[in-house]
Protein backbone atom coordinates (compact mmCIF):
# COMPACT_ATOMS: atom_id res chain seq x y z
CA UNK A 1 0.00 0.00 0.00
CA UNK A 2 1.10 3.43 -0.62
CA UNK A 3 -0.27 6.80 -0.21
CA UNK A 4 0.87 9.72 -2.70
CA UNK A 5 1.97 13.28 -1.25
CA UNK A 6 -0.98 15.25 -1.75
CA UNK A 7 0.73 19.21 -1.77
CA UNK A 8 4.02 21.16 -3.08
CA UNK A 9 3.41 23.50 -0.83
CA UNK A 10 6.75 24.72 1.75
CA UNK A 11 7.86 21.36 3.85
CA UNK A 12 6.24 21.29 7.04
CA UNK A 13 9.23 20.27 8.48
CA UNK A 14 12.75 21.40 7.70
CA UNK A 15 16.27 19.91 9.44
CA UNK A 16 19.18 21.86 8.14
CA UNK A 17 22.44 20.01 9.49
CA UNK A 18 20.68 19.32 12.54
CA UNK A 19 23.01 18.17 15.81
CA UNK A 20 21.73 17.45 18.88
CA UNK A 21 24.45 16.31 22.01
CA UNK A 22 23.58 15.54 25.96
CA UNK A 23 26.57 16.00 28.04
CA UNK A 24 27.11 13.90 31.30
CA UNK A 25 29.49 12.73 33.78
CA UNK A 26 30.97 9.98 30.77
CA UNK A 27 31.22 12.78 28.44
CA UNK A 28 29.56 13.96 25.30
CA UNK A 29 27.14 11.96 23.39
CA UNK A 30 25.88 12.89 19.93
CA UNK A 31 22.12 11.35 19.56
CA UNK A 32 22.38 12.78 16.22
CA UNK A 33 24.45 14.13 13.83
CA UNK A 34 24.17 16.90 11.01
CA UNK A 35 20.81 15.88 10.31
CA UNK A 36 18.68 17.55 6.99
CA UNK A 37 15.74 16.05 5.97
CA UNK A 38 12.54 17.83 4.45
CA UNK A 39 8.97 16.49 5.46
CA UNK A 40 6.11 17.52 3.10
CA UNK A 41 2.66 18.60 3.78
CA UNK A 42 0.58 15.10 3.64
CA UNK A 43 3.82 12.42 3.72
CA UNK A 44 3.73 9.48 6.18
CA UNK A 45 7.23 9.22 6.83
CA UNK A 46 8.58 5.85 9.17
CA UNK A 47 11.53 6.99 10.49
CA UNK A 48 13.42 3.30 10.69
CA UNK A 49 16.41 2.32 12.94
CA UNK A 50 17.26 0.51 15.90
CA UNK A 51 16.75 1.25 20.01
CA UNK A 52 19.26 4.00 20.15
CA UNK A 53 19.60 5.27 16.67
CA UNK A 54 18.42 8.51 17.00
CA UNK A 55 14.49 8.05 15.65
CA UNK A 56 13.01 9.08 18.98
CA UNK A 57 15.55 12.32 19.78
CA UNK A 58 14.32 13.89 16.01
CA UNK A 59 11.02 13.18 17.24
CA UNK A 60 11.60 15.12 20.17
CA UNK A 61 13.42 18.12 18.71
CA UNK A 62 10.69 18.63 15.79
CA UNK A 63 8.09 18.85 18.43
CA UNK A 64 9.92 20.85 20.65
CA UNK A 65 10.71 18.65 23.76
CA UNK A 66 14.42 18.54 23.39
CA UNK A 67 16.76 21.42 21.55
CA UNK A 68 19.05 21.27 19.27
CA UNK A 69 22.68 22.05 19.75
CA UNK A 70 23.58 23.72 16.05
CA UNK A 71 21.96 23.66 12.82
CA UNK A 72 18.56 25.18 11.82
CA UNK A 73 14.68 24.04 12.50
CA UNK A 74 11.75 24.68 11.13
CA UNK A 75 8.60 23.36 11.63
CA UNK A 76 4.77 25.04 10.31
CA UNK A 77 7.17 28.05 9.31
CA UNK A 78 8.26 28.31 13.09
CA UNK A 79 12.20 28.55 13.96
CA UNK A 80 11.52 26.33 16.95
CA UNK A 81 14.89 26.46 18.67
CA UNK A 82 14.29 30.64 19.04
CA UNK A 83 10.90 29.93 21.19
CA UNK A 84 11.24 30.39 24.78
CA UNK A 85 9.37 28.27 26.41
CA UNK A 86 6.03 29.83 27.18
CA UNK A 87 6.01 30.50 23.24
CA UNK A 88 6.87 26.48 23.10
CA UNK A 89 4.38 25.30 24.74
CA UNK A 90 1.85 27.09 22.99
CA UNK A 91 3.49 26.76 19.40
CA UNK A 92 3.32 22.56 20.47
CA UNK A 93 0.11 22.74 21.77
CA UNK A 94 -1.36 24.48 18.02
CA UNK A 95 0.81 22.56 15.63
CA UNK A 96 2.36 19.28 17.07
CA UNK A 97 0.03 16.29 17.75
CA UNK A 98 2.23 13.92 20.10
CA UNK A 99 1.41 9.95 19.76
CA UNK A 100 3.14 8.25 22.39
CA UNK A 101 3.94 4.11 22.55
CA UNK A 102 2.46 3.98 26.19
CA UNK A 103 -0.73 5.69 25.16
CA UNK A 104 -0.45 8.41 27.99
CA UNK A 105 -3.76 8.95 28.68
CA UNK A 106 -5.18 10.35 31.99
CA UNK A 107 -6.64 7.51 33.60
CA UNK A 108 -8.95 9.44 36.10
CA UNK A 109 -10.85 10.67 32.20
CA UNK A 110 -12.57 8.71 30.33
CA UNK A 111 -11.50 8.59 26.68
CA UNK A 112 -13.73 11.61 25.13
CA UNK A 113 -12.76 13.97 28.36
CA UNK A 114 -9.02 12.63 27.35
CA UNK A 115 -9.42 14.20 23.84
CA UNK A 116 -11.66 17.64 25.17
CA UNK A 117 -8.71 18.19 27.40
CA UNK A 118 -6.38 18.35 24.62
CA UNK A 119 -9.33 21.65 23.42
CA UNK A 120 -8.94 22.91 26.72
CA UNK A 121 -5.33 23.76 26.99
CA UNK A 122 -5.40 25.24 23.50
CA UNK A 123 -8.37 27.09 23.82
CA UNK A 124 -8.41 26.78 19.76
CA UNK A 125 -12.14 25.91 19.71
CA UNK A 126 -15.13 27.18 21.39
CA UNK A 127 -15.85 26.08 24.85
CA UNK A 128 -19.57 24.70 23.17
CA UNK A 129 -17.97 23.16 20.32
CA UNK A 130 -15.50 20.79 22.14
CA UNK A 131 -17.31 17.35 23.04
CA UNK A 132 -18.91 17.47 19.64
CA UNK A 133 -15.52 17.84 17.90
CA UNK A 134 -14.33 14.94 20.34
CA UNK A 135 -16.79 12.80 19.72
CA UNK A 136 -16.51 13.53 15.68
CA UNK A 137 -12.89 12.52 15.63
CA UNK A 138 -13.72 9.22 18.51
CA UNK A 139 -15.75 8.22 15.87
CA UNK A 140 -13.65 8.94 12.84
CA UNK A 141 -11.14 6.69 14.69
CA UNK A 142 -14.02 3.70 15.48
CA UNK A 143 -14.21 4.11 18.99
CA UNK A 144 -16.73 6.78 20.01
CA UNK A 145 -18.63 3.55 21.26
CA UNK A 146 -16.07 3.83 24.13
CA UNK A 147 -16.07 7.63 24.64
CA UNK A 148 -17.18 7.25 28.39
CA UNK A 149 -15.05 4.47 29.48
CA UNK A 150 -11.76 4.71 31.43
CA UNK A 151 -8.53 3.75 29.55
CA UNK A 152 -7.45 0.99 31.54
CA UNK A 153 -11.16 -0.41 30.39
CA UNK A 154 -10.30 0.13 27.04
CA UNK A 155 -7.83 -2.72 24.71
CA UNK A 156 -4.56 -1.53 23.37
CA UNK A 157 -5.64 -0.70 20.55
CA UNK A 158 -8.59 1.17 22.06
CA UNK A 159 -6.15 3.22 23.84
CA UNK A 160 -3.74 3.83 21.04
CA UNK A 161 -7.37 5.12 18.70
CA UNK A 162 -8.21 7.85 21.78
CA UNK A 163 -4.34 9.18 21.97
CA UNK A 164 -4.64 9.55 17.71
CA UNK A 165 -7.97 11.36 18.19
CA UNK A 166 -6.66 13.63 21.44
CA UNK A 167 -3.41 14.05 18.47
CA UNK A 168 -5.58 15.31 16.35
CA UNK A 169 -8.05 17.52 18.66
CA UNK A 170 -6.54 20.83 17.56
CA UNK A 171 -6.11 20.26 13.99
CA UNK A 172 -2.41 20.46 14.19
CA UNK A 173 0.47 20.87 11.31
CA UNK A 174 1.81 17.72 12.11
CA UNK A 175 1.68 14.55 14.03
CA UNK A 176 4.45 12.97 15.24
CA UNK A 177 4.54 9.14 16.80
CA UNK A 178 7.49 7.76 18.88
CA UNK A 179 6.60 4.26 18.33
CA UNK A 180 3.30 3.84 18.05
CA UNK A 181 2.54 0.38 18.03
CA UNK A 182 5.29 -0.66 20.28
CA UNK A 183 2.74 -2.25 23.03
CA UNK A 184 0.54 -3.65 20.34
CA UNK A 185 0.08 -7.25 18.98
CA UNK A 186 1.17 -7.11 14.97
CA UNK A 187 -2.98 -7.40 13.85
CA UNK A 188 -3.76 -4.20 15.99
CA UNK A 189 -0.61 -2.63 14.44
CA UNK A 190 -1.41 -3.00 10.90
CA UNK A 191 -4.86 -1.44 12.10
CA UNK A 192 -3.16 1.38 13.86
CA UNK A 193 -0.55 1.50 10.41
CA UNK A 194 -3.96 2.24 8.31
CA UNK A 195 -5.42 4.94 10.31
CA UNK A 196 -2.25 7.04 9.61
CA UNK A 197 -2.31 5.84 5.95
CA UNK A 198 -5.98 7.01 6.03
CA UNK A 199 -5.40 10.02 7.52
CA UNK A 200 -2.90 10.92 5.29
CA UNK A 201 -4.58 10.70 2.36
CA UNK A 202 -7.08 13.43 3.98
CA UNK A 203 -3.95 15.63 4.10
CA UNK A 204 -2.06 15.05 7.34
CA UNK A 205 1.40 14.73 7.79
CA UNK A 206 3.00 12.23 9.55
CA UNK A 207 6.52 11.18 10.95
CA UNK A 208 6.58 7.43 12.55
CA UNK A 209 9.25 6.58 14.29
CA UNK A 210 9.53 2.73 14.39
CA UNK A 211 11.44 -0.36 14.43
CA UNK A 212 9.01 -2.31 12.82
CA UNK A 213 9.79 -3.20 8.95
CA UNK A 214 5.80 -3.54 7.94
CA UNK A 215 5.37 -0.09 8.74
CA UNK A 216 7.12 0.95 5.48
CA UNK A 217 4.27 -0.38 4.10
CA UNK A 218 1.82 2.57 4.90
CA UNK A 219 4.30 4.76 4.35
CA UNK A 220 4.82 7.34 1.71
CA UNK A 221 8.40 7.37 2.29
CA UNK A 222 10.57 5.99 4.85
CA UNK A 223 14.52 7.00 6.48
CA UNK A 224 16.62 4.72 7.87
CA UNK A 225 18.65 5.87 10.73
CA UNK A 226 21.79 4.55 12.25
CA UNK A 227 24.10 6.12 15.04
CA UNK A 228 22.30 9.46 14.79
CA UNK A 229 22.74 9.85 10.94
CA UNK A 230 20.11 9.58 8.12
CA UNK A 231 21.12 6.55 5.18
CA UNK A 232 20.12 6.41 2.10
CA UNK A 233 15.97 7.20 1.61
CA UNK A 234 13.79 4.63 0.09
CA UNK A 235 10.78 5.70 -1.95
CA UNK A 236 8.07 3.78 -1.01
CA UNK A 237 6.01 4.68 -4.01
CA UNK A 238 8.93 4.36 -6.78
CA UNK A 239 9.64 0.46 -5.12
CA UNK A 240 6.15 -0.72 -5.89
CA UNK A 241 5.86 1.24 -9.22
Amino acid sequence: MSVQSTSVEEPVVQLHEVTKQFTSLAGVFTALDAVTLEVKRGELLALVGHSGSGKSTLLHLVSGIERITSGRLLVAGAAVPELDEAQMARWRGRHVGIVFQSFQLIPTLTAVENVTMAMDFVGRWPRAEREERAHALLTRLGVNTQAEKLPATLSGGQQQRVAIARALANTPDLIVADEPTGNLDSRTAQEIYKVFAELVADGHTVIMATHDPAAQEYATRTEHIMDGRLLATVDMDAAHA
